[in-house]
């Protein structure tokens, strides 16, 4: 069982002693995370229907995702703040800031904006375009496989909107059972 003393030793840790997990480890915890957020849609999708009294999934549909994304910010601020998301507790990721202690809100919000690089310049180009959902679909998964590489370029092997937001991705030991 870690005792208080051993939790700020870990968190402490020089900036070298903070690896980030190998690309296919944080690919994966980001595929779960996605799936575990169709929970969160489905919920937050249905308060918003019924108190808005939408009867038709179109009706409303920018105002439902203006609450999808005030939803997700709270989500991932809120785990953020904490160190993990459950798909990260499941994965041993940890989110701490550039020295390796946890992040504040305004850093976690921070983090979760920079973080829709993954999808506006996708969703801006197929809009801008005119795309099907197929043509979209086929963009927006280019654009992630080349933004999750260009985590190869970065000497710590962080994804760039972590350094933008001055967090990082490191190993976490599993907690004791």
């Amino acid at each position: 069982m870690p005792t208080i003393g051993s939790t700020a030793q870990a968190s402490s840790a020089p900036p070298s002693k903070l690896q980030a997990p190998s690309l296919k480890r944080r690919m994966a915890c980001w595929l779960y995370e996605g799936m575990l957020m169709f929970g969160v849609v489905f919920i937050s999708g249905y308060l918003f229907s019924t108190l808005s009294q939408t009867r038709n999934a179109m009706d409303n549909r920018h105002g439902l995702q203006a609450f999808l994304f005030v939803v997700f910010g709270i989500y991932f601020a809120w785990f953020w703040a904490k160190g993990q998301t459950l798909a990260m507790k499941t994965w041993n990721i940890r989110v701490v800031d550039q020295h390796g202690q946890p992040l504040s809100q305004a850093r976690a919000l921070l983090r979760y904006t920079l973080s829709w690089i993954w999808f506006l310049p996708p969703l801006g180009a197929s809009a801008a375009l005119g795309l099907s959902g197929a043509e979209t679909a086929v963009i927006m998964g280019g654009w992630v496989a080349v933004w999750a590489i260009f985590s190869r370029f970065q000497p710590q092997g962080q994804f760039w909107h972590d350094v933008l937001a001055g967090t990082r991705l490191i190993h976490s030991q599993p907690m004791s059972r």
